[in-house]
């Protein structure tokens, strides 16, 4: 519930983040006619991602145990792809991103209605896109409970408070530290989603080792547990993991959490005679 909150917050943020740029530039610039537009293309992103992930979810209840299981590995492995993707991404472009918005909503006037909302949907849909994959799988490994919504309407719910606040000037957010912790936290939810997908590939029979466990601890963090429920809720954490789990789980983390935490580069001033 808490690792499906914070992909909620994280995300909601940045598509909240994203449409408050555009308002605001439109509303600075006394143009608020073209807002609905703006409004349609978040509302068009909206339903489609949300269609993306009910169509998931029907895909899935239509294959067999071993398809479904194939299904859901790769489909991990994908949403982690692209929510390591967009860590980086955001890591990087998080100084540019209003001014690139900025000019890209300025073309997209002088071009036409449709073109804004265009311009509205594809901002705002791809994070929704993202969103509904890293949801998708992520709700996967927690289990047929309801929790995963829950903590994931929560997330959006808090996302668009914040969102709304920094928009009317309310609070002050260090932007590069909130995506820099929640980045740090998504890399470990990342990498159980990850660890998941193999074992679903190990369940289908692609992947040999099912049966070689890495370690058991369930005598000491039973799933059932309040601690092994938070664990597995967080960070998809198995008392029983086998040794292909392990290995992505660790390799995951130790290649992606250096890369993101190391200094980023400033392009040094070019010297003047």
């Amino acid at each position: 519930m808490l690792g499906n909150a914070l992909i909620g917050l994280r995300e909601g943020l940045e598509a909240g983040l994203v449409v408050s740029i555009l308002v605001a530039f439109l509303v600075r610039t006394d143009r608020r006619s073209e807002l609905p537009k703006v409004w349609l293309g978040v509302g068009i992103a909206i339903v489609i991602s949300a269609g993306v992930t009910i169509a998931l979810a029907l895909a899935q209840q239509q294959l067999t145990f071993e398809a479904q299981e194939t299904f859901g590995g790769i489909l991990s492995i994908v949403a982690v792809g692209f929510v390591t993707w967009m860590i980086f991404w955001m890591r990087r472009a998080a100084r540019s991103i209003s001014a690139e918005l900025r000019g890209r909503l300025e073309g997209a006037l002088a071009m036409g209605p449709a073109a804004v909302v265009v311009m509205a949907a594809l901002a705002v849909g791809r994070e929704g896109l993202e969103t509904a994959l890293f949801f998708f799988t992520a709700a996967r490994a927690a289990g047929e409970t309801a929790q995963p919504l829950i903590g994931f309407s929560l997330g959006i719910a808090a996302a668009i408070l914040l969102a709304y606040l920094i928009y009317r000037g309310a609070i002050s957010l260090n932007l590069g530290r909130f995506f820099t912790v929640t980045g740090v936290l998504l890399i470990f939810v990342a990498a159980g989603i990850l660890a998941y997908g193999m074992h679903d590939l190990q369940e289908a029979g692609i992947v040999p080792g099912l049966t070689t466990l890495a370690f058991d601890v369930s005598a000491v963090i039973p799933p059932d547990s309040w601690h092994g429920t938070l664990l597995k809720g967080i960070f998809n954490f198995s008392p029983q993991t086998t040794v292909a789990e392990a290995i992505v789980w660790v390799a995951y983390v130790a290649v992606v959490l250096p890369l993101f935490l190391r200094p980023q580069r400033t392009r040094a001033a070019t010297p003047t005679t």
